[in-house]
């Protein structure tokens, strides 16, 4: 770290995040244990493919102190996947957890995420070190990577490198995909016996990763307060130039969570939800009208400006793009080397175009060849296509520039439209956490620490009634294996953490639909500002939008 700090993050560096009244006393529980859990679906398949894990109990942490450990407890912990803010307070609720629980318990970072597990890459992680991060965004403390745990080979040079280490449990701080690994990795080794527990927690700014259980996913709160802020300093510049329309593409690859939560702090005049224009069955062309029809209606108010929110993954929902995609994923994971082969950026779309159906091959067709490329070489590690890399904004304020055209040579349009292009993603990943996230980042650390000293493997921590004050919240933990279905990955169907998509009778949808109307024709603009750390609680211990009208 940088021997150079902010006077915000000097200050930062004394705040002392709350946790759960079941852990004030420290990560030595008492645990209450509910019913039998199943899987989210395809419990049959799940229940087959976890015979160790599946089935087990929810655990709930209750107030006074359990037993402490008898002999420290080396515990390793990975970060995975892309970063979200507050991961350095989990890395330090779990330090200050296993140290509640036997002083002398030390803690491990692999280096680089999952790949320091298999490449033994680790520093230890000593108070020294873990005082200078706490509290702080970014996941620098030991690194990030996206490398899968799903191989046996993996599991093995897991366990060596650990057992070296005398660490005998695990920590997988990741999305749902990360989490399914950690879940892969908890039944190889209580199958084989391995005495290694492994404990996962819910990150992803996505906030993709939730149920009854998991509430929310850490970092959430803080990148939408930050992408909030930047909307609301451009709705000020909208306001005040009144020359431009700002198309604002958002990250949230799978769901329109962070669109949804930024259009309900902010008010802008269009935003899209990928959900519901797969509900829909909406066509691009359906959508490009919409849009189109809302600029025409503020044009006709002398209104040639506004804000639409637009999200990375809508490309995927749109029923003809989400098909084209399917066989795409099909396609290059099956072709994989005939593809690699073919020379020149030509040979390769007619070869991908010739193999897809009829249907797909006119939509394919009909694309920019720059889009075309981004759907065919533009690959996450997963094999599924990069719809971060696809330019989904550019497209739109291109069509409907078009339509808006075709319109005034018809005489149905008389404005002006010119358009400035955002994405807002990585902006908002390393932020300093809120308060909110400061807050429950450690109490999930402090969860996963609480779960290792009950000897529990296969568990996600979990913090529940985040819309009360810290001194109400409920800590414990939920099995991985009752938030998993079967998903097609690679060609092949695999067991994954099923994603939670924006519900259309939610709460915060309701809400979107009941006001979106009235601010797609005034400037009803909210200007967020920045996060605040320090004053009001009001003002400083916000929860999200989304929390509140869920809970409501």
């Amino acid at each position: 770290m940088s021997s150079t700090i902010s006077p915000l993050q000097k200050a930062r560096a004394s705040y002392k995040p709350k946790l759960p009244p079941a852990l004030k006393n420290g990560a030595a529980v008492i645990i209450k244990e509910g019913e039998k859990t199943t899987a989210m679906a395809d419990a049959g398949r799940i229940e087959q493919l976890f015979p160790k894990s599946y089935g087990s109990p929810v655990i709930t942490f209750e107030k006074g102190s359990g037993a402490k450990l008898q002999k420290p407890v080396n515990v390793g912990v990975i970060l995975s996947g892309g970063q979200a803010p507050g991961g350095h307070n989990v890395i330090a609720g779990i330090f200050d957890g296993i140290k509640s629980l036997h002083p002398e318990s030390r803690l491990f970072g692999f280096i680089g995420g999952p790949s320091g597990l298999v490449d033994n890459k680790y520093k230890e992680l000593t108070s020294d070190i873990i005082d200078q991060y706490r509290n702080t965004g970014g996941f620098d403390i030991i690194g990030s990577g996206r490398t899968k745990l799903e191989t046996n080979e993996q599991f093995e040079k897991g366990k060596e490198n650990c057992l070296k280490l005398e660490i005998s449990a695990l920590v997988v701080i990741g999305g749902d995909d990360s989490n399914t690994n950690a879940c892969l990795l908890a039944e190889y080794y209580q199958q084989k016996n391995v005495p290694i527990q492994v404990i996962g927690c819910p990150k992803t700014i996505d906030g993709d990763l939730k149920n009854e259980w998991i509430e929310t996913s850490f970092g959430f709160d803080t990148a939408c307060r930050v992408y909030s802020e930047l909307i609301g300093n451009i709705m000020r510049d909208a306001n005040s130039a009144r020359k431009y329309w700002h198309f604002i593409k958002l990250m949230g690859r799978s769901a329109s969570h962070i669109g949804l939560e930024c259009a309900l702090q902010t008010h802008p005049n269009i935003a899209l939800i990928s959900e519901e224009v797969a509900a829909k069955k909406q066509t691009l062309d359906d959508i490009v009208s919409l849009m189109a029809e809302i600029v025409a209606k503020r044009a006709g108010s002398g209104l040639n400006f506004g804000v639409a929110l637009i999200p990375e993954g809508l490309i995927e929902f749109i029923p003809e793009f989400k098909a084209l995609i399917s066989e795409l994923n099909d396609l290059l994971a099956h072709e994989a080397d005939t593809f690699a082969k073919l020379s020149s950026i030509s040979e390769k779309l007619v070869f991908v175009n010739h193999k897809l159906s009829k249907d797909s091959s006119y939509v394919f067709s009909s694309l920019p060849q720059d889009i075309q490329l981004q759907l065919c070489l533009d690959r996450d590690p997963h094999g599924n296509v990069q719809v971060s890399q696809i330019a989904t904004e550019k497209l739109l304020a291109e069509m409907v520039g078009q339509r808006l055209m075709e319109w005034k040579t018809e005489g149905k349009y008389k404005g002006k439209f010119a358009t400035q292009l955002h994405f807002f993603g990585y902006e908002g990943r390393c932020a300093a956490p809120s308060n909110f996230d400061a807050d429950y980042c450690y109490s999930l650390g402090f969860s996963a620490a609480a779960l290792i000293g009950v000897g529990k493997s296969g568990y996600m921590a979990s913090v529940r009634h985040l819309t009360k004050p810290a001194a109400e919240w409920a800590a414990g933990g939920i099995p991985i294996t009752m938030m998993m279905n079967m998903e097609r990955r690679h060609g092949e169907d695999k067991p994954v953490i099923q994603k939670a998509l924006v519900k259309h009778e939610g709460g915060p949808f309701l809400n979107f639909i009941k006001n979106r109307i009235m601010w797609s024709v005034e400037t009803d603009y909210v200007y967020p500002g920045p996060i605040q750390y320090f004053g009001p609680t009001e003002v400083c211990d916000l929860v999200t939008k989304t929390l509140e009208l869920e809970q409501a």
